[in-house]
């Protein structure tokens, strides 16, 4: 591993499938990572977006694209979606050679299929690959393990080191691997306001190939970022931008919203579906979040500044952080996140249900006066929910932007985001 290269959670994960599948493909928004993680395993790289060679790749992928398979294993094709003939190409190099770890295909944009596409079921794994956790970048201690939590341990103390003034920080800053280290904060903020800029002038429309108005996509963009964390509907998105674009249809907001989806800007927070005691009704709207924090920050110009003398929405964006890392460390031990909501009012900010069936809670608080409510919440999910069909939760959790990490008497943790770890 080259000594400059920050390892990622994600690594394993990639390793793991490289001595499976045939092939691997890492898809994510761009900048997070993907080709370097990737570069660090590959034996022979294809950029197909080099400038020098771009245009013949094109075309020899659409007229042999073999010949651009070849070359020491596993085989790196970086922005493949470039030329979507190398996916079948890639399917059929894979089945003709009867060999694990061929390829590694990285993406930033999940293509249109088309008929002839093969879903490369049994040949090419899938993994998504996300910005840095608050473990990765070095900010959060890590003494605390979400697995360790689903696997019964019930001993935590640990301290973090993580002020609010750098939680406001490091909201603006992000995951993004180039300023993952970087203290300036006139530095650290530029990535992701390049980001947006680039999103909203470029990357949005190459989704589907369909011209988009770079300041409707911003105009979009801050829209979420006020409605991050909530269950927000197109529709309530379309009132808010009525202000200063009446014209804007539903229609519309819909289409940009999955070219954004397509891109990987937006990842939102899917309902939990759990089995209750009673006949209470689950709601099913998904949560608003980006992929990361920092792209809400950098399209409202929220500084660390203007975050500290804003807790609403600080509070808001800190949930959407915590959502990120929790994404990150629940993936890599089989994990997705949710979140729960009731026709009663009772809403959960994050469940983490692993494949086996296990489930914990999770409330999100940035400070400690609200700890009280945050355990009544969890308390009372945990009496509705019917464990006689589904498991008791192996944990609930208080995750917060304070000092320390304790179990209560109640048997709730409060642990600090940066405490925390997969």
């Amino acid at each position: 591993m080259s000594q400059d290269y920050l390892k990622r959670i994600s690594d394993d994960k990639l390793k793991l499938y490289l001595k499976a599948k045939g092939a691997v493909l890492i898809e994510g928004p761009k900048w997070c990572g993907k080709t370097r993680s990737a570069e660090e395993l590959a034996g022979s790289v294809l950029y197909m977006q080099d400038p020098d060679s771009a245009a013949m790749n094109k075309v020899t992928a659409e007229s042999k694209p073999s010949l651009l398979l070849e070359g020491a294993t596993p085989r790196l094709l970086d922005e493949w979606q470039v030329a979507p003939e190398l996916w079948n190409a890639v399917r059929f190099a894979v089945d003709q050679r009867r060999a694990v770890g061929q390829f590694i295909l990285t993406g930033s944009v999940v293509p249109d299929r088309t008929d002839d596409m093969h879903t490369g079921t049994g040949r090419i794994g899938r993994m998504r690959m996300r910005t840095m956790s608050l473990y990765e970048s070095g900010d959060s201690n890590g003494e605390i393990s979400l697995r360790a939590l689903f696997d019964g341990q019930t001993e935590v103390a640990s301290r973090s080191s993580i002020t609010i003034e750098q939680y406001a920080f490091l909201l603006n800053r992000g995951g993004w691997p180039a300023v993952a280290h970087e203290t300036d904060e006139r530095i650290a903020l530029t990535v992701a306001a390049d980001y947006v800029e680039a999103v909203a002038n470029e990357d949005i429309s190459k989704a589907d190939d369909v011209a988009k108005d770079p300041d409707r996509v911003k105009a979009l963009l801050r829209s979420i970022s006020r409605n991050i964390s909530s269950e927000a509907r197109i529709a309530t998105l379309v009132n808010d931008l009525a202000t200063n674009d009446e014209s804007l249809s539903q229609i519309t907001v819909d289409n940009y919203i999955k070219a954004l989806q397509k891109i990987f800007v937006i990842e939102d927070v899917p309902a939990w579906s759990a089995k209750l005691r009673s006949k209470t009704a689950i709601r099913t709207t998904a949560k608003r979040h980006f992929t990361d924090p920092s792209i809400a920050t950098a399209a409202l110009r929220a500084t660390p500044q203007r975050l500290l003398s804003d807790f609403n929405t600080f509070g808001l964006l800190f949930e959407s952080l915590c959502i990120r890392d929790l994404r990150i460390y629940a993936e890599s031990i089989d994990g997705s996140i949710y979140h729960y909501r009731d026709k009663n009012g009772l809403e959960i900010d994050a469940i983490i249900q692993l494949t086996d069936g296990r489930w914990g809670a999770v409330e999100v608080k940035l400070g400690a006066s609200e700890i009280d409510k945050a355990c009544e919440n969890l308390n009372k999910l945990k009496r509705v929910v019917d464990t006689e069909r589904m498991n008791e939760p192996s944990f609930l959790m208080v995750l917060t932007g304070t000092e320390y990490a304790f179990q209560m008497q109640n048997g709730i943790f409060t642990i600090p985001l940066g405490c925390l770890k997969n």
